[in-house]
Formats: structure tokens, C-alpha cells, sequence
């Protein structure tokens, strides 16, 4: 399969909040819009999407209609730092502060309105024990 594209898609109740929030909050641009989902692109990267659809439409087969769970976003930005004074700013849950992992990881946590958890992460240098379990060539700088 050559994929030519892939974005999550977030099933909600509220499409016209949720698209606020991921617009207000992580810069994202309205390429799409109905009452029953939105397509967002991020203002910085045009590669990256992002979609809202009405966990109730009649295009998602009954078995899966509601709502997401079991997701966590994974935004990978320059200055994490930056980011959480902007989202402790602007008043966003923070469910894990701003700290480092030794495996590779400055990040922080925080979720949409839906309860989508959110992780932005900037790649650090892991710990020695966690180095020799990244292939070669994915070693976070």
C-alpha cells in the first residue's frame, strides 16, 4: 500500500468546539468545514492534519459511533519549553508537567476537550541504557 496521506481522526460529540480548541491552542488552520467535520492543517507544516468528525454520522459505521478513547496525539515540536508556558498560559489541563525521560523525551501532557490525551515532546539524548535499544539511525539528538 502506498499511502498518500494519514491524519487522525477524532470522533466527538462537539465538532465545532473540539476544531476551536485544536486551533486556538496548537496553530492548526481550517481546510475543510460542515456542521459534521472539519479538516485542519497545521499553519506550520501543511503536511500535518488533523480531522473532526461527528461521532454519530452516518458515514461511521455503528459499531464504532461515539466517541474517541485510547488515543494519545503526539505533537514533536522544536522548544517544548515554549509550548507548555503557552498552554499553562492559556489555562490547559496539564496531566503530566513539563520533564525529561531517559529514554529520549522532553515533554509534557494535556487533553482536548474530549479527554484525548495530548503528549509534546521535544527528542533529547537518551540515557546510555536506553541508547542501545534505538536503531541507528532514529537516536534522538
Amino acid at each position: 500500500m502506498r499511502c498518500t496521506q494519514f491524519y487522525p481522526v477524532i470522533l466527538t460529540g462537539e465538532v465545532a468546539e473540539t476544531a476551536h480548541f485544536y486551533r486556538e491552542h496548537f496553530r492548526f488552520g481550517t481546510a475543510f468545514e460542515s456542521d459534521w467535520y472539519v479538516h485542519l492543517q497545521s499553519a506550520e507544516d501543511e503536511s500535518v492534519n488533523i480531522a473532526i468528525l461527528s461521532g454519530e454520522h452516518e458515514t461511521v459505521p455503528e459499531s464504532g459511533r461515539g466517541r474517541t478513547a485510547g488515543l494519545i496525539l503526539n505533537f514533536e515540536v522544536e522548544d517544548v519549553d515554549a509550548e507548555y508556558a503557552r498552554a499553562e498560559a492559556a489555562g490547559l489541563p496539564i496531566l503530566l508537567p513539563l520533564r525529561d525521560e531517559p529514554f529520549g523525551q522532553r515533554h509534557f501532557i494535556t487533553r482536548d476537550p474530549n479527554g484525548v490525551l495530548i503528549d509534546v515532546i521535544t527528542p533529547i539524548p537518551p540515557s546510555p541504557e536506553f541508547l542501545a535499544q534505538y536503531a541507528p539511525d532514529a537516536v534522538p539528538a
